[in-house]
């Protein structure tokens, strides 16, 4: 029950903390048996699209207008496209990249949520491309928990895992981090890039600009281009979020 008003919810002109209770369901095109939560789009100042598809069993996603990655947050589903006969099978922790123009339908076996990333491509200039042997992106479906875990700047505590290859071939990065009860980030971050944060697990606090919000599972983040940013987990379990972020272009592209 809402109580008078009272949200941790914040929108500044910075950065956005969208918490559960706040969350608008909505239906779009190419979406059937289900719903999405628009978490941030363009109309806020962002480059991407990130949102939460909630499916129901039968319920569908199909191509959208532009690339997308897809990361399982719950459910079991399959990922049906051009370059495979059979289907993939997808369940929690699955993501798959999709390049722009890629047909595909994402349908679910049983009740599901995805996080879903659309962001307009820019591709390299040819000479670019080729000097750095970046092709553009092909389709990639793989699992979180197969990944081999980095550590941020050599902390055991900080394990970053990436969706995405080490390629200028791709214009942005989407990566989990998981952070030990009681680890933080070594420094406020000020850069260039934007961001979308989606807690999986945990929580802790998050400092964006000269706010402080307590954060936890379910929550969205929007960081836009140089907001002070830092965070720090809380609790006696790991904190975990999926973080979305431009990269490998100019800035003047």
């Amino acid at each position: 029950m809402q109580e008078l008003g009272h949200t941790r919810s914040a929108h500044r002109r910075d950065h956005l903390l969208l918490t559960p209770d706040t969350f608008i369901r909505t239906p779009l095109p190419g979406l059937t048996g289900g719903m999405a939560i628009v978490h941030v789009a363009p109309q806020v100042g962002a480059a991407f699209t990130q949102m939460t598809v909630e499916l129901d069993p039968n319920g569908t996603l199909i191509q959208g207008p532009s690339q997308r990655l897809i990361y399982v947050l719950e459910g079991k589903l399959t990922l049906t496209e051009p370059s495979q006969k059979k289907p993939h099978k997808l369940a929690a922790g699955s993501y798959a990249y999709l390049p722009t123009e890629h047909a595909h339908a994402i349908t679910a076996l049983t009740k599901s949520r995805l996080a879903v990333i659309d962001k307009p491509f820019l591709p390299l200039d040819p000479f670019e491309a080729e000097l750095h042997n970046a092709p553009f992106p092909e389709i990639i479906v793989g699992r979180e928990q197969d990944l081999t875990p980095t550590f941020l700047n050599g902390d055991p505590d900080l394990e970053v895992r990436a969706l995405l290859p080490a390629s200028l071939g791709f214009d942005f990065a989407c990566n989990t981090m998981t952070y030990a009860p009681g680890a933080a980030l070594s420094q406020v971050e000020i850069h260039y890039m934007e961001h979308g944060l989606l807690m999986l697990q945990g929580g802790g606090i998050y400092r964006l600009n000269d706010s402080w919000y307590p954060t936890t599972a379910g929550d969205f983040i929007w960081m836009a281009p140089y907001c002070p940013q830092w965070f720090g987990a809380i609790g006696k379990t790991p904190a975990k979020y999926l973080i979305y972020k431009d990269f490998n272009r100019h800035t003047l592209a």
